[in-house]
């Protein structure tokens, strides 16, 4: 199977903005307002989304020729809240 540029740009938008919504509606309603349900739900759609970025990451390293170096940097921005929207601009 063949992982367009467009497709892993998509995968890192939904990762980054899954990651957001985590950290920043899910996670608060969670410990604050004792509501685990949907750190469960957008905790689990943001795991498969964090496989799909990584693993389109190392691809997108031999498809576009990243040098390692390159490769870590946009797999340790998988890490960072806004990481994936300065992976887009920066590198693809």
């Amino acid at each position: 199977m063949e992982l367009s540029v467009k497709s892993f740009k998509l995968i890192s938008t939904l990762e980054a903005i899954s990651f957001l919504v985590l950290l920043g509606i899910a996670m608060p309603l969670k410990y604050i307002w004792h509501m685990p349900e949907m750190v469960q739900v957008v905790g689990m759609a943001h795991g498969v989304l964090f496989v799909l970025y990584v693993g389109g990451a190392l691809y997108m390293y031999k498809k576009l020729k990243w040098s390692i170096s390159d490769l870590f940097i946009v797999v340790m921005c998988s890490v960072l809240p806004f990481g994936p929207f300065y992976v887009e601009r920066k590198y693809l």
